[in-house]
């Protein structure tokens, strides 16, 4: 039996469904997923197996204009998901007209890979809105194999799914065909407690906000965790515990439940709160957090 494995990587402008559609292939919550801007920051794969492919998809930031080196490091994974990928999974929504990125839209389409341009949230739109876009949008992007799907609804995913295979160039695996990503344990931990931070914090707090893993220790029913919250300035780390600490007490009872399913196990975990000036622009802190190699 013939093997296939490839990169399949994912992009497009923000909040338009990218991590929700590698959650659905995938069938695990990888990534972490609010309705606000910017929510995934780094490159994230998840690897889905079968006994004659591995499928390596890869989940990246939302394409903006870069405003600070956080920023800047983050297009730096979309960059990079061009220069891997076996197949391009181009992602947009009804009603979007354009890309964020002028230089990313060229390299689409005139992309020398196969392109998907998956038209997605297709369960907000009605009949005449939803042809009128595929319309627009097998016109601006003639190279690409365009499927209508709704990402949250399962709608069409496994039939993309399916194509996709299809088209994986013949491979041995690149991963173990247990691994079910290239992050490490802390990683999704850290992501789940930002995700709370993004939920239940205004403004611009969450984007000063770094998570960091200091302990994870893992016994046989449970898991004791110590993490620790990064702001840039001291106003934010009022702000980030609350009044007598009940606003960091829910970031932290729901980051529990939330880790207790990610992982089947009891969890303990201890969140403290530090001040960390100005990380977002600091080079040293960017590597630190694994934004620049």
């Amino acid at each position: 039996m013939k093997h296939k494995a490839g990169f399949v990587n994912i992009i497009g402008n923000p909040n338009v469904g990218k991590s929700t559609l590698m959650n659905a292939f995938v069938g695990e919550k990888l990534s972490i997923i609010t309705s606000k801007a910017q929510t995934t920051r780094h490159r994230i794969l998840g690897i889905v197996n079968g006994d004659d492919f591995q499928v390596i998809l890869s989940d990246t930031p939302g394409i903006i204009k870069p405003a600070y080196e956080l920023q800047e490091s983050m297009m730096g994974f979309v960059k990079s998901a061009f220069e891997d990928a076996d197949i391009l999974i181009y992602m947009v929504e009804i009603g979007e007209k354009e890309l964020k990125d002028e230089a990313f839209f060229n390299r689409i389409k005139n992309s020398t890979i196969p392109v998907f341009l998956l038209l997605n949230k297709i369960d907000q739109s009605n009949q005449e809105q939803l042809e009128e876009q595929v319309q627009f949008w097998a016109e601006k992007v003639p190279n690409a194999e365009l499927y209508p799907i709704s990402a949250l609804e399962n709608f069409n995913v496994k039939e993309v799914f399916g194509r996709i295979v299809e088209l994986l160039p013949e491979s041995p695996a690149f991963y173990p065909k247990d691994q079910l990503t290239d992050k490490p344990e802390r990683f999704f931990v850290n992501e789940a407690i930002r995700e709370k931070i993004l939920l239940h914090y205004k403004k611009e707090i969450p984007y000063s906000v770094e998570v960091e893993t200091e302990e994870f220790f893992e016994d046989e029913n449970i898991i004791r965790i110590r993490s620790v919250i990064m702001v840039e300035r001291d106003s934010q780390k009022g702000i980030i515990i609350g009044h007598k600490g009940s606003a960091l007490k829910r970031v932290g009872v729901e980051s529990r439940k939330t880790l207790e399913k990610f992982f089947d196990k009891q969890i303990h975990i201890e969140l403290y709160v530090k001040v960390n000036k100005n990380w977002r622009s600091s080079d040293r802190q960017l590597k630190r957090f694994g934004y620049n190699s």
